[in-house]
């Protein structure tokens, strides 16, 4: 347990950012999911719409701290290529 003033208040922020991150992380999932969703469902256009409302969002989480630029390239480009074999199946 924090014994020192500063040492208490540090564990307070702690706790609090690690909800706000847990938060920001789950609605990112969210949105990723979405987009799977869509291409399982095998519907281009709705896969389209929700991989361009994904996007931004992916790319403020890294902004954030959230997940790192790599993971986050990885993902889009992943989808993206889910997405384009949709498109010429």
């Amino acid at each position: 347990m924090a014994n020192s003033p500063q040492a208490r208040k540090r564990a307070r922020q702690n706790e609090n950012n690690r909800k706000h991150n847990a938060s920001l992380r789950s609605m990112s999932r969210t949105y990723v999911k979405k987009v799977q969703s869509k291409i399982e469902a095998g519907n281009y256009d709705e896969a389209q719409a929700a991989f361009t409302t994904a996007q931004p969002i992916l790319d403020s989480m890294v902004n954030k701290g959230i997940y790192t630029k790599n993971k986050v390239a990885r993902l889009k480009s992943r989808m993206s290529a889910k997405i384009k074999a949709l498109k010429s199946a």
